[in-house]
């Protein structure tokens, strides 16, 4: 290599090119040109300058200057011939680990393997670009050039290889989702229908129905069923109470409600999703008038209860009234089919009634001797001093 160097800066420095196509007159400094390039390999000097007009050109393979002709320039498969790793052969060089005459495989007929191998790759890959297996929850949009030309269907498909047709696999069966706010510490303040204020948080599930709408008519499909979500939402909370929001059927009516609106909203767009389901997660009060609301929750539980317990109370009073009444209609039948007797009667039960809760005996009959009410006098006695005794009189 050095050697090689060394005769290539003289020729430099004697204005030759080392590469040849100087003069082809033959003369004497072609001569010395001769011996001074090619004269190292054979000892030819005037020889080698009446062919090669110079040295010979390190690509071509060796022996391949040392032939009477033109000379040639070096074709791709004489460059790898004789270069190794560390740069351009020399004959009786080193040539690395391959050796100094290493040469691709060649064909039987004499022809090398590089087309053959070129053609198999672009094949391998015309042929991977062209198969598409797609899975059972999934499709695909085919672009013919950058325009859509089909959708295709689970299993083993194929296209045209690229850059023809791009298939574009989505999974359009699995459930998405997307939580409003995106994160706890966010606040969703929604005005309500009687001009109060509710913190919601809310999850929306969300699949693909179309999914040639859903890849090219929205630019940012989350950022679409998102808004949505928010308008729809804020709209049927407008329509409820505040007390509607935090009840358990008013929650399940509120996502019913914004499911369809959503529904509408994106079928308008036609943005090729279907919307699963809509999950109110939270609905409080705004945190400045939270201990507030909480006493107005209170004062709200008490009256409640207050009013159910004089529910209650005119219930009861109701039933005994009304058990009262159809108690008075069956005597007064009996009183208009005898009315003595039922008067009688009637006048029996109400002193018995009356005097029952007394201790008083009222005796109206002559010739009777009157009752010593000794029940009342012990009970008397015992009040006035629990020690005293009381003793009847002998005959008594």
């Amino acid at each position: 290599m050095l050697d090689g160097f060394r005769k290539r800066i003289g020729l430099a420095m004697a204005g030759k090119s080392p590469w040849g196509g100087g003069s082809n007159n033959g003369d004497d400094d072609g001569g010395s040109d001769g011996d001074s390039g090619g004269g190292a390999s054979n000892g030819k000097g005037s020889k080698g300058g009446s062919k090669g007009n110079g040295p010979r050109n390190p690509w071509l393979p060796p022996g391949a200057g040392d032939s009477d002709g033109p000379r040639r320039s070096a074709n791709i498969e004489d460059i790898f011939k004789n270069r190794g790793p560390e740069g351009p052969r020399r004959k009786g060089g080193g040539g690395g680990p391959r050796g100094p005459n290493f040469r691709f495989p060649q064909r039987p007929g004499g022809k090398s393997w590089f087309p053959v191998a070129l053609v198999a790759i672009v094949g391998v890959g015309l042929l991977a670009t062209s198969m598409h297996l797609i899975g059972p929850q999934e499709q695909a949009v085919v672009k013919t050039l950058g325009n859509y030309t089909r959708t295709l269907e689970s299993g083993l498909q194929f296209s045209a290889p690229f850059p023809f047709e791009t298939v574009d696999v989505e999974d359009v069966e699995g459930v998405r989702d997307i939580r409003i706010p995106g994160s706890d510490q966010q606040v969703k303040l929604i005005l309500t229908g009687d001009q109060n204020l509710v913190d919601l948080s809310y999850i929306v599930r969300w699949n693909i129905k179309d999914l040639a709408d859903f890849k090219f008519r929205l630019v940012a499909p989350e950022e679409t069923v998102n808004e949505a979500a928010e308008a729809a939402m804020r709209a049927a909370i407008a329509e409820k109470d505040l007390d509607e929001t935090f009840s358990g059927q008013g929650r399940a009516a509120i996502e019913l409600d914004v499911r369809e609106r959503m529904q509408r909203s994106l079928d308008s767009y036609r943005a090729g999703i279907r919307v699963l389901g809509v999950e109110i997660e939270k609905a409080d009060p705004p945190a400045q008038v939270v201990d507030a609301f909480r006493d107005v929750q209170v004062a709200e539980q008490n009256a409640d209860a207050a009013r159910n317990q004089a529910q209650g109370y005119a219930q009861q009073v109701l039933a005994q009234a009304q058990g009262e009444a159809e108690a008075f209609d069956k005597v007064y039948e009996q009183y208009r089919l005898a009315p003595d007797v039922t008067r009688q009667r009637l006048y029996y039960e109400t002193m018995e009634r009356v005097l029952s809760e007394t201790d008083k005996t009222i005796v109206e009959a002559e010739g009777v001797t009157p009752y010593l009410p000794l029940p009342e006098i012990r009970r008397r006695a015992q009040q006035a001093s629990p020690a005293t005794t009381v003793t009847a009189p002998e005959g008594q």
